[in-house]
């Protein structure tokens, strides 16, 4: 089992603090969110962590050692996380693997709870009301996703992604068949969702759910802040 951390993006929105370095340098209660990651994944037992770079990439690299199986998105400034992911196929291949974008900080609970669902093809979803237009929504039915989108009504979805995915080796396989089309197509700036969406074209793709647990994807200074005043303390705390 690996596991791939999605890292490239340049994070504008995070300005100025993501200025001279990736958002997942950033620190939570003095740890950097992506160092929390890794030790969600090391204490379920997965240390075959690659990690996909852009954006800062030498100081990621710096901070971060050698330990990692690092590949980098030179095209970081001009595509989005599809580009990424489909980077890491060779590596990821006859593997089952977690895909991670390096923004979440979240209970290492959920990350146990998806390692050990029943079904190989899952996807973390946090089941609740009162989404907004920069959710990444998601539609379930008999514990299946059947849609995913930002631009889904929110009357229409379910919860939301977490952004942590677990696929099989079966599973990997369609998905990256999946990225190639959508690549070679050109269309590099689409989001990793939308490949999950079109895989539930063809192939169950399972709903679990972070069971309340806390948990935020950080993509906004507000965010920045709620991470480290709530959240973290939530988890912190065992909540």
């Amino acid at each position: 089992m690996k596991a791939i951390i999605l890292a490239a993006g340049e994070s504008k929105r995070l300005m100025p603090y993501t200025k001279d370095r990736p958002k997942c340098l950033l620190e939570i209660c003095g740890k950097s969110i992506i160092n929390y990651q890794i030790e969600s994944f090391r204490s379920c037992g997965i240390k075959d962590i690659v990690i996909v770079t852009g954006h800062g990439e030498g100081l990621l690299r710096e901070k971060l050692g050698n330990d990692f199986h690092y590949i980098f998105n030179e095209k970081y400034k001009s595509t989005s996380s599809i580009y990424s992911l489909w980077l890491a196929r060779e590596v990821l291949s006859g593997n089952s693997f977690f895909i991670l974008n390096s923004d979440v900080l979240f209970h290492p609970l959920i990350l146990k709870e998806l390692l050990n669902f029943k079904e190989e093809n899952c996807i973390t979803v946090d089941f609740k009301d009162g989404m907004g237009e920069e959710e990444m929504k998601v539609k379930v039915k008999d514990g299946k996703v059947i849609d995913m989108s930002k631009a889904m009504p929110p009357s229409e979805a379910q919860g939301e992604n977490v952004g942590l995915i677990k696929f099989g080796v079966d599973g990997g396989k369609i998905l990256y068949s999946i990225m190639d089309r959508i690549i070679s197509e050109g269309r590099v700036n689409e989001w990793a969702p939308y490949a999950f969406k079109e895989m539930t074209k063809v192939h169950p793709l399972h709903a679990v759910s972070t069971g309340g647990l806390p948990w935020i994807e950080i993509d906004f200074p507000q965010d920045l802040e709620d991470a480290r005043e709530k959240v973290y303390p939530k988890i912190a705390g065992g909540i």
